[in-house]
């Protein structure tokens, strides 16, 4: 009987640390707040549609809003309120990438999945899936199979700017299935075997520009557009590199090529990069507003006169082909095929 008694004790206990332990790890409640209009000023740096039609904005440093069409909620919980990327996955959850790791929203409910970098994989092949997050500025990416955030270690050739930090900016995939990681220091690319660098060297570069990628496009052509923080645009095509902006004199004579503020006319500070439905590519300048580019010629918009910056974050085609662009003030504007119209 004491046996019997101690062996219950003994598996009870185990029950019980077992039942704490995933009570640790219990999601987060998602605590609402609503309004009628967008409450973010910090500047819109992520923009999805959902399969549902639901809008979601992620912001510089307010979290995330998700609008159904009448009002804005607004999400806590989050591991931190800068928002990187939004994404959906196949059974519908809402995958949300901070600056200190991902959240993944599901029935009013969030699981967050701080940056832990404390088990690396230099195997890329050894892991799968389709989502991927930002997972600090030292050395990776994170790549979720479903059930795992895995830690992904970048080939990294040496730095030739110590500034610069391999932090993801960007992801896009092309036509061919092969995947994209922009980073400030190089670009990256995987095509399910094989991960290849492309450093400065590889990119053409000349002895005074360096590069700081802030954004990357995969086209349905199969060019690589990469947009630069101070020398303006790379595009890659047919394994030749050209200076897009320069060849096209948008980078000012007198341009440090650093990051410093640009000239009216000049796309150097490339933050967003889409095409829309008819095949044109679209640039979102930090410093000179909107430029798309027809194939032929290329034309800059201004968004709104009454911003006091035309710097633009992010750009989005939503489910009806509307380009949609994020501002660094916090609205949300809408091409109507010759100008812009405020959304939210």
């Amino acid at each position: 009987m004491i046996y019997l008694l101690t062996l219950l004790t003994l598996n009870f206990s185990c029950v019980e640390k077992k039942s704490t332990e995933k009570e640790t790890n219990r999601p987060e409640l998602v605590v609402n707040q609503k309004t009628d209009t967008l409450k973010f000023t910090s500047g819109i740096r992520a923009i999805f549609q959902d399969s549902k039609g639901n809008y979601w904005f992620g912001s510089h440093n307010e979290g995330v809003s998700v609008y159904n069409g009448k009002s804005f909620d607004y999400l806590t919980g989050l591991p931190d309120n800068q928002i990187r990327s939004i994404q959906e996955d196949k059974n519908g959850k809402i995958w949300i990438g901070t600056s200190k790791g991902a959240s993944v929203y599901d029935k009013g409910t969030l699981t967050n999945y701080p940056i832990k970098n404390n088990e690396p994989k230099q195997e890329w092949n050894e892991t799968n899936g389709d989502l991927w997050f930002y997972a600090g500025e030292e050395d990776g990416i994170y790549r979720f199979d479903g059930q795992h955030m895995n830690y992904l270690i970048f080939p990294k050739s040496k730095n030739e700017n110590p500034g610069n930090a391999y932090g993801v900016t960007g992801v896009s995939k092309d036509k061919n299935g092969k995947v994209w990681i922009a980073t400030y220091a190089a670009l990256f690319s995987y095509d399910g075997k094989v991960v290849t660098i492309f450093d400065g060297k590889k990119l053409n570069l000349k002895d005074n520009e360096l590069l700081h990628i802030r954004s990357v496009l995969a086209d349905s052509k199969g060019r690589i557009w990469i947009g630069n923080n101070g020398i303006g645009v790379l595009l890659m095509e047919a394994n030749a590199v050209i200076n897009f902006s320069e060849k096209h004199h948008l980078i000012h004579p007198t341009s440090q090529r650093r990051g410093d503020k640009s000239q009216p006319g000049t796309l150097e500070h490339i933050f967003a990069i889409e095409e829309d439905a008819e095949g044109n590519i679209w640039f979102g300048d930090r410093d000179t507003g909107a430029w798309k580019y027809d194939g032929k010629k290329l034309t800059n918009y201004q968004i709104d006169p009454k911003l006091n910056t035309q710097m633009i974050w992010s750009i989005y085609k939503d489910q009806n082909k509307n380009l949609i662009f994020g501002m660094a003030e916090g609205g949300i504007y809408k091409f109507n095929g010759k100008t812009f119209d405020k959304q939210f």
